[in-house]
C-alpha cells in the first residue's frame, strides 16, 4: 500500500544531506517535468518569484530558496514538510515510513525518504502565466497508474487535481452530521497515516479493518473511506 500525503506550505529549512539528485528520486517518469519546473523557478529573480507566487515580504527567504534548488542541502521529504498533518504524523517516532509518499507541486510525488531541498511552490500557483496543473498534464496520473499496489490518496484540492491516481482509495473526514471537517482535516489525516505507516493492505476493506481496530470510526463507500470525528 502506498499512502500519498498532501504537502504543506511550511517547510523545515536547511538540511544535512547533499544537494538534490533528480535521478535518485522515486517515480523517474516525472523527471522531465521536475527539471523543467526547477529551471524555470531558478531563472526568476526573487522579486519576480514573490510577485508571481503572491508572497509577502516576510516570505522573501522562501522565494530565494527557489534559486538554490540544485545547490541547497536536502532532507528526507517526510522531514521537510511541517505543519498540522506532520505534527500528528510525528514521523520521527515511526520505525517504518516506507509506504508513505507526499504530493508536491514541484516534484509531483516523492517517497518519504527521497531527499529534497526547501522550496516554495503551491499547487494553485502560476509561473509566467501558466498553471502548475498544465505543466503536469497527464504525466503524474500516468506515473501513478503504474504503481502496482493499493494507493490511499490523502491529497485534496489543487494537489489532487495535479494528477489523480487511477483507482485510488480516498479519505473523507466528516462530523457526525455529515458535514466535511475542514479545520482539523489535516490533523486527522496525519493520525490515519501514522496508524497505517509501514502496514500493507490489499484493498479498501482491509484499510477499514485496520483503522477500525485502531479505534477510528470509519465506513467504506465504494472507493472512499469516510472517517467520522467529533
Amino acid at each position: 500500500m502506498l499512502i500519498i500525503l498532501p504537502p504543506s506550505e511550511t517547510k523545515a529549512a536547511g538540511g544535512d544531506h547533499p544537494p538534490l539528485d533528480l535521478g535518485a528520486l522515486s517515480f523517474p517518469g516525472l523527471t522531465t517535468v521536475r527539471r523543467g519546473l526547477i529551471e524555470e523557478l531558478a531563472s526568476l529573480s526573487v522579486d519576480d518569484t514573490m510577485a508571481q507566487l503572491g508572497l509577502s515580504e516576510k516570505l522573501r527567504e522562501q522565494a530565494a530558496a527557489n534559486q538554490r534548488l540544485l545547490s541547497a542541502p536536502t532532507l528526507p521529504a517526510i522531514h521537510r514538510y511541517t505543519g498540522v498533518l506532520y505534527d500528528a504524523l510525528d514521523a520521527g517516532t515511526l520505525s517504518d515510513v516506507s509506504n508513505l509518499a507526499i504530493g508536491s507541486a514541484l516534484f509531483g510525488v516523492v517517497r518519504a525518504t527521497d531527499l529534497i531541498p526547501c522550496y516554495r511552490l503551491s499547487g494553485g500557483s502560476k509561473i509566467n502565466g501558466r498553471t502548475i496543473k498544465s505543466r503536469w498534464g497527464r504525466t503524474l496520473s500516468s506515473e501513478l497508474a503504474d504503481v502496482d499496489e493499493l494507493i490511499l490518496d490523502l491529497r485534496s484540492g489543487a494537489y489532487l487535481s495535479l494528477g489523480p491516481a487511477p483507482e485510488a482509495v480516498t479519505l473523507r473526514v466528516e462530523n457526525p452530521d455529515g458535514r466535511v471537517v475542514s479545520h482539523f482535516n489535516k490533523h486527522y489525516k496525519g493520525l490515519v497515516a501514522r496508524h497505517l505507516a509501514g502496514v500493507d493492505a490489499g484493498g479498501a476493506d482491509e484499510v477499514v479493518e485496520l483503522l477500525d481496530a485502531a479505534g477510528f470510526d470509519v465506513r467504506l463507500d465504494g472507493s472512499r473511506i469516510t472517517l467520522v470525528v467529533g
